[in-house]
């Protein structure tokens, strides 16, 4: 009893940790299917792992590469933002971590050629239009219920 009891335990934790340390590909994946109230937290934890990948390659010189995460940043970021927009739910998750990767992305401009500015910039300033959108959205929400 002892015994299984251990293997279910050990397999649930090997799961949970497959889960948590799944690849861009595979959260990519599953993105169009998961619950709309995943969607936000997949969106999000997609445009994270994006965002560290970005600054690794530009790093490496691999600008072509890098810019195919920063456009996946900004559609991941997009699609989070609008399945929070739609469920009403993680709205305040999502613009903290929506803030969070426009800042290191202002400091990865910061460090790239100056050819390699402009996507950078371009995806700042979508990050900012989309918390705007959700910061918009969190304070109507409070009038609503007046």
């Amino acid at each position: 009893m002892r015994v299984l009891l251990a293997v279910l335990m050990l397999a649930s934790c090997s799961l949970a940790f497959a889960r948590e340390h799944e690849s861009v590909e595979q959260l990519k994946a599953r993105f169009d299917s998961a619950p709309l109230k995943d969607r936000v937290s997949m969106g999000l934890k997609i445009a994270e792992l994006q965002t560290d990948a970005a600054d690794r390659l530009y790093g490496e010189g691999k600008s072509d590469e890098a810019r195919a995460a920063i456009q996946d940043i900004i559609t991941y970021t997009q699609k989070a933002s609008d399945a929070a927009t739609e469920s009403g739910k993680k709205l305040k998750d999502a613009e903290i971590t929506i803030r969070k990767i426009a800042h290191k992305l202002s400091d990865i401009k910061r460090n790239v050629n100056f050819d390699d500015q402009p996507p950078v910039q371009e995806a700042i300033d979508h990050l900012e239009r989309v918390r705007s959108q959700l910061l918009s959205k969190m304070f109507d929400l409070g009038k609503g219920a007046q």
